[in-house]
């Protein structure tokens, strides 16, 4: 049997729509001193009597009170109900009650987890997770249909296909929204940033996406690197990436992690390590059993003196945040953007008797940067604070789909506009020593007064 360490992107809060990687697993074999590998003979050791081992007792009667309610629900309730089903509801229960990334997956469950992990598929191409009761989107993945209906991070999904999402599980969403490529699936979303509600046809495709792509914004010489997610291969993809830029000998360099949800732990450690010099913190988990400090192993391949700026949003998560995080702590990057998602936990899979009775997906660790800080629920705020409203945002987004369709550019290539995209201009700007922040705001004021007028 093999624990899997999650991390996820965003992700062990969520299921990966339409996308073929997002959950983040690190394999470790199995030990007899695991303490996480409890044997079912130690649950009531020494529990004989409340006077030898108290709390083991009251865990023992908590037990029979279980045992009670199992046999009621058995034998009373107005239907048939099969031992299996009833022990799989309580268990879910039982982990969903924790947090939004705990969860119990049956057999059959466990095979689509594994599948979404590395697996294609017919989806939208979305990250979500579960929060009051309903599924929120936490990021659309660039490039997939979900991205190009205008989702947004915080987009709450209402409805599928009509049907009320309240109370469904991650799987449960996951199922409906999933389907045959080409086929339609229909969301009522709500949005609180502007308390309107609608719904969205999005057709579902074969979701395969390219991790890193990048481009030279001319006449700036500025290298642009956009990291759509911490899949297997996106340390050597972003490695090629810096190479090709860093030959054109380019002014500086901005990492476009705005809406990239997460991805795979290590993916996130060697990412950092072509930006920091060997035996630097990258990040630290820790947790009620496990304690463990990552750090780089390989000579930087970004040169000290190279300028970097990394764009955020509330839909950089996780893995994005690790990476984000470190360059911030070590002031080797300037943040420039949103506050960012703030998922900073640590999920571990254990497989229930080899997988055939399924698995507990549960969060054991916090993670926290290389100077301590720990954002769960907080994220991490940008050095440079630049905000779009969700009209600028919709704007943008028009216009550059509009020009893929226009000039025939597929979605693995760069296609940005400065003028439209704020927290771009500004990086640009700070690469070439022209940002000046009280210039700004009285720019904005200036603004705000004529579209006022």
């Amino acid at each position: 049997m093999k624990l899997k360490k999650i991390l996820l992107g965003v992700l062990a809060s969520s299921s990966l729509l339409g996308t073929s990687l997002g959950w983040a697993t690190t394999g470790f074999e199995k030990s007899e001193n695991n303490p996480l590998l409890v044997q079912e003979s130690n649950i009531f050791q020494n529990s004989t009597s409340e006077e030898e081992n108290p709390q083991a007792w009251n865990e023992y009667l908590w037990f029979k009170v279980f045992a009670q309610i199992y046999y009621i629900a058995k034998n009373f309730y107005v239907e048939k109900i099969s031992p299996q089903k009833l022990i799989t509801n309580a268990s879910k229960g039982m982990l969903e009650k924790l947090d939004p990334y705990s969860d119990y997956f049956t057999k059959e469950e466990l095979k689509e987890f594994e599948e979404d992990t590395y697996g294609e598929f017919g989806g939208i191409g979305v990250e979500i997770s579960i929060d009051k009761g309903r599924p929120i989107v936490i990021a659309p993945i660039e490039g997939t249909p979900a991205y190009k209906a205008g989702l947004r991070a915080g987009d709450v999904i209402v409805k599928i296909n009509g049907e009320d999402t309240y109370g469904m599980s991650i799987l449960d969403v996951v199922k409906k929204i999933r389907g045959k490529p080409g086929t339609e699936v229909e969301l009522t979303i709500y949005r609180p940033e502007t308390e309107e509600t609608f719904t969205v046809k999005i057709k579902r495709a074969q979701i395969k996406v390219n991790p890193v792509k990048w481009t030279i914004i001319k006449p700036d010489n500025i290298g642009y690197i956009k990291i759509v997610q911490f899949q297997p291969n996106t340390a050597q993809q972003l490695k090629k990436a810096l190479e090709e830029l860093l030959s054109h000998h380019v002014k500086g360099l901005i990492i476009d992690l705005r809406n990239n949800p997460g991805g795979l732990l290590d993916q996130a450690i060697k990412t950092v390590d072509l930006f920091l010099p060997p035996d630097k913190v990258v990040v630290s988990i820790k947790g009620r059993i496990e304690k463990q400090v990552y750090k780089t192993s390989q000579p930087s391949l970004v040169p000290s003196n190279e300028k970097i700026v990394i764009l955020v949003n509330k839909g950089t998560a996780s893995a994005s945040e690790i990476f984000s995080g470190a360059l911030q702590d070590y002031h080797r990057a300037i943040l420039v953007g949103e506050k960012t998602f703030g998922k900073f936990r640590v999920q571990t899979l254990i497989p229930l008797q080899k997988g055939e009775f399924g698995a507990v997906k549960i969060t054991t660790a916090f993670y926290y940067t290389p100077k301590g800080r720990m954002l769960d629920k907080k994220g991490i705020t940008p050095d440079i604070e630049v905000k779009m409203t969700n009209d600028e945002w919709k704007k943008l987004y028009e216009t550059l789909r509009e020009e893929r369709i226009k000039n025939n550019i597929g979605y693995n290539e760069v296609v940005l506009n400065r003028k439209l995209d704020k927290p771009l201009d500004v990086a640009i700007e700070v690469i070439e020593g022209k940002y000046h922040p009280k210039e700004e705001k009285e720019k904005e004021k200036t603004q705000a007064v004529e579209v006022g007028k």
